[in-house]
């Protein structure tokens, strides 16, 4: 017993841990460049670490999750909301027997290609690289969507181009945290669903701190089922899952992942309410406007070759390989809000009015 691994021990102890639906990480499909194993850690131990040490996860606590420039810190980041997806993700997985390492993993990492200003830089980024994709990498084909980007970031981006080498689990977790097609690993659709859970109920609690939203208006047929506070709908939603998953195994049919039905109802009711009232909210979108205005600015410069040379070298070598629209999207989705204001200020205003402007 002595001479086998930590790593090995973790391993075994996942057979009788885990429950047949769980992927142990003997049965990882692997990475795409082979590597020695690590005498501690699992590969998907491994893949977590190497998200948190990554600059791209850093970034994301300056990048926008809904609110552009909040005056308190206590609205949420693309970071905390990454902390908070983790955190409801892990205890589904626990509940369930599945495994927490690779769950934590696709969750930490799943927005790692998110752009600044949240989706309203995802969208502009989308419509400009749509209008010319030049030698786009055949998998972003078609468009710019932060859960593709936050795949591309990993494999080709990270350490300078060398990219993270995650295995297949936790990339397909990215990947299929936001479409329509699900993940391959039970573990995938649980970071899927703690996605939805977790930005509806915090995106109502900034809304209510920030003024746009009364808790008296949420819609009471969907409160009366998910509850009236943040922490007993997400106890709620977790609840749902939890019994869902275990109702149909104990049926026979498979794991399935997802609410019951009057749950999921009261969801849906509350995500929609949720667009209506915020996320489309006149109130906000007035400064998103200028939001837009800055990145549409920075994709016009920087697609210009004789601009190219202000790009780090490692974008101007993916202009190289995949062509100049997929390497500025890569360069701007890569800025956090602060950055991108910066830049814009830095090209567009002259230096003794910026020196007036920062004063």
């Amino acid at each position: 017993m002595n001479n086998i691994s930590i790593r090995e021990r973790s391993i075994e102890n996942e057979k009788y841990l885990l429950c047949e639906h769980a992927c142990k990480s003997s049965d990882s499909r692997g990475r795409r460049l082979p590597e020695a194993d690590c005498p501690i850690r699992t590969d998907f131990q491994r893949d977590r670490d190497r998200i948190i040490h990554s600059s791209s996860f850093r970034r994301l606590k300056h990048k926008t999750q809904v609110f552009l420039f909040p005056k308190s810190d206590h609205y949420r980041t693309r970071l905390t909301h990454t902390l908070e997806v983790a955190q409801i993700a892990r205890t589904i997985a626990r509940a369930l027997r599945l495994n927490e390492d690779l769950t934590e993993a696709i969750a930490l990492g799943h927005d790692l290609g998110h752009t600044p200003f949240g989706h309203d830089g995802e969208r502009v980024l989308n419509r400009w690289f749509s209008g010319d994709s030049g030698k786009s990498d055949k998998s972003d084909a078609g468009g710019f969507f932060h859960n593709r980007q936050s795949v591309r970031v990993a494999e080709v981006i990270e350490r300078d181009g060398a990219g993270l080498n995650l295995t297949a689990e936790v990339l397909d977790g990215f990947l299929n945290h936001s479409s329509k097609s699900k993940a391959f690993t039970r573990e995938g659709e649980v970071v899927r669903m703690a996605d939805k859970i977790a930005y509806i109920n915090h995106d109502i609690e900034d809304a209510v701190s920030s003024g746009v939203l009364d808790p008296a208006d949420l819609p009471k047929s969907a409160i009366s089922v998910l509850g009236d506070s943040k922490s007993r709908r997400i106890t709620s939603l977790i609840v749902s899952i939890v019994n869902t998953a275990s109702d149909s195994v104990k049926s026979g049919d498979g794991m399935r992942i997802e609410y019951d039905s009057v749950t999921g109802q009261a969801h849906d009711e509350l995500r929609k309410f949720m667009f209506e009232r915020v996320y489309n909210n006149p109130k906000i979108n007035t400064e998103k406007e200028k939001a837009v205005h800055v990145l549409e600015f920075l994709c016009d410069h920087y697609v210009k070759e004789e601009n190219h040379h202000e790009m780090p070298t490692l974008y101007r070598d993916l202009i190289r390989d995949y062509g100049v629209r997929r390497g500025v999207c890569d360069y701007i989705s890569g800025m956090t809000d602060d950055f991108a204001i910066d830049t814009f200020k830095e090209l567009c205003v002259p230096k003794a009015w910026r020196r007036t402007i920062d004063s």
